[in-house]
């Protein structure tokens, strides 16, 4: 595959695309300037298989007020987990600790992808 072909593959545009969500975005220390610290436990689960399990760690000076967690499937296209609206609206409550689940928004071939993420936030507040 060219160099070409690689920017404009749907992997390489839908990467491109939540880029410029995030740098269009607010910055999370402006929307939550209290919010000293923020980590989310995120557990992908395609059926009844092991889910595939990671930590991201958020750097609340720099980072946008997005959460965007992308599908784990190779195969799948179109597919990520937006949890902005549950993380967001947990945080300006200050809860130190919420989970939620996400269903995938992507397609395998003509079905949908299936994929579940599930995660926990510990988030801490500046006194």
């Amino acid at each position: 595959m060219n160099r070409s072909s690689r920017k404009n593959s749907p992997e390489a545009l839908q990467f491109a695309e939540r880029r410029r969500r995030e740098d269009d975005a607010p910055r999370l220390s402006k929307e939550v300037p209290d919010l000293a610290s923020l980590r989310l436990e995120l557990a992908e689960r395609a059926g009844s298989g092991s889910p595939l399990r990671h930590i991201r760690r958020v750097l609340v000076d720099r980072a946008p007020a997005v959460f965007i967690v992308c599908c784990t499937d190779p195969r799948c296209v179109d597919g990520d987990h937006d949890l902005t609206s549950a993380v967001m609206r947990s945080l300006r409550a200050h809860q130190t600790k919420f989970a939620g689940t996400d269903d995938c928004t992507g397609t395998l071939g003509p079905s949908p992808c299936g994929r579940v993420l599930q995660f926990e936030a510990f988030a801490e507040y500046r006194q």
